[in-house]
């Protein structure tokens, strides 16, 4: 209603208050979408890494090559919370259709990769991701275009 408001009294006062606060949450919940693309991007990086080309030739197991304590506690912490924000943004109206696929895509690549050979898992992790990669940059897009 305000948009159409706007549109035909070019700018009106009442049109230039700051937006409510349900919508600066939404808008906060959504602005953690460029961390988590950055989050997704040093994933892939570390799945060629543990299940790369060269550790599939050398027959090595991923599962062996271990992570550090640390790093694996952190690295399973920021899962945890990946998840759970993609949860809560099936709550938002903004990013409701983006956590739903992000969701599903998570859903159906760990049932794919846990019934693939090794080799194949790396494959299918590079489309999973890329995946992710694409809706969240999608989600930034919007956002961006919103702010």
């Amino acid at each position: 209603m305000c948009h159409i408001a706007c549109k035909r009294h070019l700018l009106a006062p009442h049109c230039l208050r700051p937006p409510t606060g349900s919508y600066q949450h939404v808008t906060t919940l959504i602005l953690l979408a460029p961390l988590f693309l950055v989050f997704e991007v040093v994933q892939l990086v570390l799945s060629e890494r543990y299940l790369g080309i060269k550790q599939i030739a050398r027959r090595a197991d991923p599962r062996m090559l271990g992570l550090g304590e640390i790093t694996a506690f952190f690295w399973s912490m920021a899962l945890i919370l990946y998840y759970l924000w993609m949860l809560l943004l099936v709550t938002t109206s903004l990013g409701r259709i983006h956590g739903l696929s992000l969701l599903a895509i998570s859903a159906v690549g760990f049932s794919l990769r846990r019934g693939s050979k090794m080799k194949w898992v790396l494959v299918i992790l590079t489309f999973e991701g890329a995946f992710r990669v694409g809706l969240l940059l999608s989600l930034c897009a919007m956002i961006w275009r919103r702010l």
